[in-house]
């Protein structure tokens, strides 16, 4: 139960929502997120980190940049944890309505 606490707690900060949403997209390094999040590159970098040590997202080195990219399956697990919490029968139903939960 702590360790769904703990993702709770990460993922309550908005810009690290928006992260994710960027990178279900497509890998990006630090400096693409910054510009598309208009935030200061050293902001999206400290994002990254608790990001990346809740193996949320991935880093890969190209040449001189690092690529984050999502870890789909610790993300796939999150969404199974949510869905056991979840008990308004939306779970699996796409013809529910979004906003129900």
């Amino acid at each position: 139960m702590k360790q769904t606490a703990e993702l709770f707690k990460i993922l309550s900060v908005d810009k690290r929502i928006e992260i994710i949403e960027l990178l279900k997209k497509e890998p990006m390094s630090v400096n693409a997120i910054a510009e598309a999040l208009g935030v200061t590159q050293s902001a999206v970098s400290q994002h990254l980190r608790v990001l990346k040590s809740a193996d949320l997202v991935r880093d890969e080195r190209q040449g001189y940049w690092i690529y984050y990219s999502l870890n789909r399956e610790a993300l796939e697990k999150c969404r199974q944890r949510l869905n056991r919490i979840c008990t308004c029968g939306c779970q699996g139903n796409p013809a529910n309505k979004p906003g129900k939960c």
